[in-house]
Formats: structure tokens, sequence, C-alpha cells
């Protein structure tokens, strides 16, 4: 089916806006991949150095450019519950190689932080940032010029969208993404945020705590909630990046292991030397772009992927919008109900139908665009499947269901949960900004209460502690920016308010920092931009002032005349402290120059 006329005007409009940025690009993948990638070009000492390690029969091989290599771009490391499956990656795809008459070599590691081990800490200011510094140190391995085609180890919040723009800024090569999966199931996620309500209310101790989040985090693989990490998997099989069915296999099953052997195989067909010569750079386009929206709009995904995507979508020339990403949000319903923006995890969701029920409904109504290529071939279609263990041991796949297995957690095209997508653009005379609607209950959409400013999270806690957060208000919660401390997480804001809101208050959250891919209930207007570092309107809020957030309307406004606000004096803070510490003066001169939120804000665009 054609894709929906409203979603191929929109992606015509961003075709026709990135027009000179993307021809560029394209003249510049094409002329690499014209170049090579050959190792002959390559003088003796170089390719000594590159092949030192392998076998002579590799080495020979490689030496003449008779088969392809795979160069290995992993994020692993063994503290980490997202990465420490990717340990054994490497030799299974060896192996595969192999198998396939090539040759595969780990080109290069990425750092992968974890935003659940540094929420509400210092750490966290480096969160954002790593993002970029993980396409960098991509790049680094890859810069050795020994590879017909990439293959990318990653999962979580800032590693996926840095190797893609590492995999596209490399476009003349193939990429093929490979994902661990997620942890099974442990703790219900709503039974989690409950023990932590609990906490906050000083009703249970630390020892409670703990024991919840370690039943809840309890095993390899990502989080289970639909966060981030999960959202990145999502969009890395709807925009091709990943073979069918590959995202919520759990880590140590046979499956798991049977996909990342049939996703190396199929990097080593992808490459120049073979039939299907599929480009990364030449692969993604404006449409697939498009379609990683619209996966997120109808699974209510991560607000961090407003900036994300931008990012990721800059590396290939392709422009884009908030604007767009907003009016794709008033075509695209709502199809998943994953928390939080409701009880099930992402097993769940796999279990109901997963991403091939949800590519085949939106597929059906044309929000999708199946004329695309991907790393399996042309056209969305294929991904439209279930996927299983083969008698052989290999990957056996078949039409996706009709109907959902469950649906309280998948939805059909004709009745879906909501009309429209779970994710709202604002604008106003406070600058732009983005809101999370999926988890916030209709009532809640409009807020309009007098501000309460703080300039950090930490601020805000100790006032409800103090029990000073009384009546309705809007939380502004300003100098979080990417110039000012690298835009942490201020996930921390979502229990203490989501409390406050039980007790029948009305309150939301302004500010130009992030909540992540876990915003819940509690209405939360985040990425403002301009930044309060840069003297935008959140600089000249005071006390008081009544703030509307419309979700309806899409706008942040304070209800103050233009010309008072424009002519008072920005707030200034001391930002010393947020300068040095955990790695943070290292990152001054990202924070310098760091882009605005809805230009992806990076150091790289």
């Amino acid at each position: 089916m054609s894709a929906d006329s409203r979603v191929a005007a929109i992606t015509a409009r961003i075709v026709e806006r990135s027009k000179p940025q993307r021809e560029a690009y394209l003249d510049r993948i094409r002329s690499a991949a014209a170049n090579g990638p050959h190792r002959s070009v390559l003088g003796c000492g170089n390719l000594a150095h590159g092949f030192a390690v392998c076998s002579p029969a590799e080495k020979t091989a490689l030496a003449g450019d008779r088969v392809p290599n795979l160069g290995i771009i992993t994020s692993y490391n063994d503290m980490l519950s997202a990465h420490q499956p990717f340990e054994t990656y490497p030799a299974l795809i060896r192996e595969a190689a192999r198998e396939a008459g090539g040759v595969a070599q780990v080109a290069g590691g990425v750092p992968a932080m974890c935003d659940g081990v540094t929420q509400g800490q210092p750490g966290m200011e480096l969160s954002l940032f790593s993002r970029d510094l993980i396409a960098m140190a991509a790049g680094v391995g890859l810069s050795h010029n020994m590879f017909d085609a990439a293959v990318y180890l990653g999962v979580c919040d800032k590693i996926v969208p840095g190797l893609v723009i590492a995999a596209l800024t490399f476009g003349h090569l193939p990429a093929v993404f490979v994902p661990a999966g997620p942890m099974t199931s442990g703790l219900p996620n709503d039974e989690k945020a409950k023990v932590r309500q609990l906490f906050a209310e000083g009703k249970v101790g630390r020892d409670e705590l703990l024991e919840a989040e370690s039943k809840s985090y309890h095993g390899p693989g990502t989080c289970t909630f639909y966060g981030t990490a999960n959202s990145n998997q999502m969009l890395m099989e709807i925009m091709g990046f990943h073979l069918p069915g590959a995202s919520f296999i759990n880590p140590g099953t046979p499956l798991r292991d049977a996909l990342t052997k049939e996703a190396a195989k199929r990097a080593l067909a992808i490459t120049a030397m073979g039939n299907e010569f599929t480009p990364a750079g030449e692969m993604i386009d404006e449409r697939s772009i498009v379609n990683g929206v619209v996966g997120l709009h109808a699974t209510g995904g991560s607000t961090n992927h407003t900036m994300h995507l931008v990012a990721m979508a800059r590396a290939a020339g392709i422009l884009l919008t908030w604007q767009d990403i907003s009016e794709l949000s008033d075509i695209v319903p709502l199809l998943a109900r994953v928390y939080p923006n409701g009880l099930a995890d992402v097993n769940h969701f796999h279990a109901a139908g997963g991403m091939g029920f949800l590519i085949g409904q939106l597929l059906k109504n044309g929000l999708l665009h199946d004329d695309v290529r991907t790393v399996f071939g042309q056209g969305l279609d294929a991904y439209a499947i279930d996927v299983k263990l083969g008698a052989n041991g290999g990957v056996h796949r078949e039409p996706a269901p009709q109907q959902s297995a469950d649906p309280k957690v998948l939805a059909t095209i004709d009745q879906p949960f909501q009309h429209t997508g779970g994710l709202k653009m604002l604008a106003g005379n406070l600058g732009k900004a983005v809101i999370k609607i999926s988890a916030v209950k209709p009532d809640r959409h409009v807020i309009e209460a007098p501000a309460k400013i703080f300039h950090d999270q930490a601020e805000l806690n100790a006032a409800f502690k103090a029990g000073k957060l009384e009546g309705d208000f809007v939380a502004v919660v300003r100098f979080q920016g990417p110039k000012a401390n690298g835009m942490p997480e201020l996930h921390k804001l979502t229990t203490v308010l989501g409390i406050l809101q039980d007790r029948g208050q009305k309150v939301a959250i302004l500010t130009d920092g992030r909540m992540s891919g876990a915003s819940g209930k509690v209405p939360a207007a985040i990425h403002v931009t301009p930044e309060a570092k840069d003297g935008g309107p959140i600089a000249r809020i005071q006390e008081g002032d009544i703030i509307r957030i419309d979700a309806i309307a899409g706008t942040i406004e304070v209800l103050v005349e233009d010309i008072a606000l424009k002519t008072r004096v920005p707030a200034h803070i001391d930002l010393s402290d947020n300068e040095f510490g955990m790695g943070r003066e290292l990152f001054a001169p990202f924070r310098r120059i760091a882009g605005a939120a809805d230009h992806g804000a990076s150091v790289l665009f």
C-alpha cells in the first residue's frame, strides 16, 4: 500500500528542505565507496598491522581483497546488564563469517554508560554528550579502512543513536545493528514504582527499596520498561537496521544466537563484493526517518528521540524538525501500552505480537513507507513477521498474526488506544518544548498554575521533604540544558510530583532538561529551547508567574505581557559546581558548543 497522503506530504517537505545537504552527503559517500574500502589501497606495512593476528588463510584472503571483512563496533562491558551479553558476540560473528567465507574483526569499542546508574548523580551530566563521543569512538575504529561492512553491537540510551551517527558518517559501508534483547520479566514496573513512592514518603526504608529495585533489574538484558533503550530497538527494526524480528528476543537463548549469526552473514552478503550492495547512507533516506518517527508515536516511545532522531537524520544530510515530528503525531494513533504508558513490559509487548504485528498494522493504513531499503532487502512488509527458532537451529519467519494476542497491550489500527501519537511538540512565548502525553490522563493535558522555580532537582526534592510544595503549581526547573550542565535526565522529579498529583494537586514540570523515556503520569514540558543558559525566556520566569501548558493546543506560555517579559533581566546562576568532578571537566568544550535541543543537542552538527 502507498503511504497515506499526509505522511507522504510531510516526507516530501523533508526531502525538499534537505536537498542541498542530502545531495552533498550522497556525493561524499558515493566517492568514498568508489575509492574503497579496498585493502589494496593500504601500504604493506599498514596492511601487516591490520591483519597481524589473523590466521594465515585470513591474511591471504584479506591481502588479495578476495573476501569481505566485517568490522565489529561493540559497546560491551560486563558491569551493565544491557551490554554484558555482547561479551560472546564477536566469537559468534567470527564463526558465522568463516562459515560464509568472510572474516570479522573487532574494529573498536565505544563507551556505554547507564542512565539508571548515574540518575541524579554528577555522572549523568556526561550522558547526553556520550552520544556524540560514541560516534567519534566508532569513527576511530572504522578509520583503519580495513572493512567492507560494519556490525554494531549496541542497545541503550545514547549508544544506539551514537552508533547510528557513526554508521551514517561511514555511510559508504553497509551497517547491520545487532541487539542483545531485554532481560526476562522481574518485579512488575508498577510495583517497583509503588515502592519508590513509599520510600519518598518515608513509609519504607532503603532495604525495601533496594530489594524492589534488584527484583526489577535482575539479570542480563535491557530494562523491561519502554524507555529509550527499548525505543532504540523499535527504531532500528522499523528503520531497517535490524533483521526482521530481532529486537525483543531475550539474551542467552538459542534464537538470540541464531539471529546474531544471521546478522553477520547478512552483513557479508550486502557488501560491495556481492550482488546486493547496500551502503547505509543510501539505504537510510527521508522515508526511513519518517518511518522511525511514526514508530515512536505509535508506541509512545522515548522523548529523548525528539533529539536523537534529529541528530541521526542530520548525519545523513536530512533535516528533520520538531514541526515534522509534531505533525506526524497528529496523524499516527497510539497502538501500544507498555510501562510507563501501561502495565505491560516489553516482553509482554513481544508476546502480544511485537514489532511484526505493529508494523503490519501501520502498513495496513499506509502510515509507513513500505518502499524502503533495509538490511534485509527491499520493502518493509518483510518485517511484518513473527520470528521463531527453526528446526535446524536457524531463524524461521512466518507472517505476523492479524489479531493481537493481548488487546490491552497491542491495539489494532481500527481500535487504537488513542487517535494521536504519544508525543506532542509545544510552542509559545517560552520557546519550544516536548511533552509525552501517552501516560498522562486527559484531564491533565492542560495545566495552568503558578510557577515555583528551582535550579536543580535536589532543590525541589528538599522543598518536598520540608512540606513546602503546597497547592497547584508548575515546577520550573531551569539551567538544565546542554550548555548549562549537559542536559541531565531529571528522573527523580517524577516520584515526588507523582505523590503530589495523587494527593489531588495539579502539578506539572517545565524544564530545559530531560525527563527520559521513563517520563510518566505527571505532565512535563521538557527540552525547552532556547535554554536558560542562552538567555531563553525560561530564564525570565519569576516566582508566582502563571504558566499554561496546553498539550491539546500545543502551547507553552507564561501569562505575562510580551513586552514585560522581554524587558525582564534573565536570571543567572553560578554553575561552577557542575564544571568539575566525575569527568565533567573533560566535557567543558562540549558544553561550550552544544547545539539547541531542537537541532539535536549535538556538538557535531
